[in-house]
């Protein structure tokens, strides 16, 4: 069994990434929004229930894969550098597959913020995302994480063994996917 863990800004393309990596492996899905579509029919964004139950989501999501005899997971998340609590919470997401003695894989994923601003847009992103059907908060979000916020890593930060970076401002979604199916060996 295999976690990978896509990460980087908002409309990086982490899930349509990780979208193209479920066609051509045996591992799940789980993009980040997943969970937090569903919690958006009843409660704000970021508010306590909001928190409590997305994560919870996620939670029990990832023990019964761990437990599963699955082939795996693939994990999409916005880590913001910059807030030692979003480090603790995926650690503490990815400990229940290390648990169970699963291989890890980090894939971090940046693009130019005008591609990105052009792939908010995106009718997959749009499908799959129902909370950023409204462009402009969507592009706002964008634009102003941002600015307030660091989602790439300084050269060393992420100290895993199996890492790869991959900049795919020029790079589409399939090709993303064949370089870290054949990084990783998957």
């Amino acid at each position: 069994m295999k976690l990978i863990v896509i990460f980087g800004p908002p409309a990086v393309g982490k899930m349509t990434v990780g979208q193209e990596l479920e066609k051509i492996t045996n591992l799940k899905l789980f993009h980040n929004h997943m969970s937090m579509e569903v919690v958006l029919n009843f409660f704000n964004y970021k508010t306590p229930a909001f928190e409590k139950l997305v994560d919870h989501i996620r939670e029990e999501i990832f023990k019964e894969v761990a437990s599963s005899d699955l082939g795996g997971l693939i994990f999409t998340y916005t880590w913001f550098f910059e807030d030692p609590k979003d480090k603790i919470y995926l650690d503490n997401l990815i400990k229940i597959f290390k648990d169970k003695s699963v291989d890890i894989y980090y894939v971090e994923l940046e693009a130019d913020l005008d591609v990105r601003l052009k792939r908010n847009k995106t009718e997959n992103r749009l499908k799959h995302k129902p909370s950023k059907n409204d462009i402009d908060n969507s592009e706002k979000y964008v634009l102003e994480t941002n600015t307030n916020h660091r989602m790439n890593s300084m050269p060393g930060e992420v100290n895993e063994k199996n890492y790869l970076r991959i900049n795919n401002t020029d790079i589409n979604p399939v090709n993303a996917a064949l370089l870290i199916k054949k990084e990783f060996n998957l």
